[in-house]
């Protein structure tokens, strides 16, 4: 019987919200060459799925942090799905821009935070990090106390764990990469010897097939 990360991570390919495509590889914004693409922004198009992470973030959610206070969704990919949650669990809810608005107010964070109010960060991906951190630090300098971060999926990258890990930052995850191998090879997605290329890729990303 499946548990809820094989589960998350089953949908997610079924969706095509990921690709693992190791023989024929995506190229990231950054430049980076990756065997994997996420696009976890699809899951909204399905209910069965939409629904089901909406509950897992609000069981866990109400399991770890009980005294949460406000929602927020970091945007653009994690605002529909932080409201949902926020709207199951009867919390305010506000989002956090990656850059300040260029017009009006130059709110970087829509709606209202109040000075001491315990947040609760949901994103859907993580990657390096750096933009879910700079969601933190918004919420912080704003004066929220971040209780912690919830993503739908991580890729588990060395750089993420310690820029989390510096910044005091409980990252708890739906699925993750690993998983996602796991589940893929099982289903026969993938085939062993992909298993090894995107294990390889994991180990050292940003120089995997120059």
């Amino acid at each position: 019987m499946k548990n809820n990360q094989e589960i998350i991570a089953s949908q997610l390919l079924q969706i095509k919200a990921i690709k693992l495509q190791p023989a024929n590889p995506f190229t990231w914004a950054s430049g980076w060459i990756s065997p994997i693409y996420c696009d976890n922004r699809k899951t909204l198009s399905y209910s069965h799925v939409r629904n089901f992470i909406k509950i897992q973030f609000a069981r866990q959610i109400l399991e770890k942090y009980p005294d949460v206070d406000v929602i927020a969704g970091v945007a653009t990919g994690a605002i529909a799905q932080g409201a949902l949650v926020a709207d199951l669990i009867g919390k305010p809810f506000i989002y956090i821009r990656s850059a300040p608005k260029g017009h009006g107010l130059e709110n970087l964070i829509e709606g209202d935070l109040k000075p001491g109010q315990k947040v609760v960060v949901i994103e859907d991906l993580i990657s390096t990090g750096g933009s879910s951190l700079k969601a933190v630090r918004a919420v912080r300098d704003n004066g929220g106390e971040v209780l912690g971060m919830m993503a739908i999926f991580t890729y588990g990258f060395q750089v993420a764990h310690d820029s989390f890990k510096s910044a005091n930052v409980e990252l708890t995850t739906l699925s993750c990469y690993q998983t996602l191998i796991k589940v893929a090879e099982e289903t026969g997605y993938v085939s062993s010897n992909d298993v090894a290329t995107l294990e390889q890729w994991r180990k050292n990303p940003a120089e995997w097939g120059r």
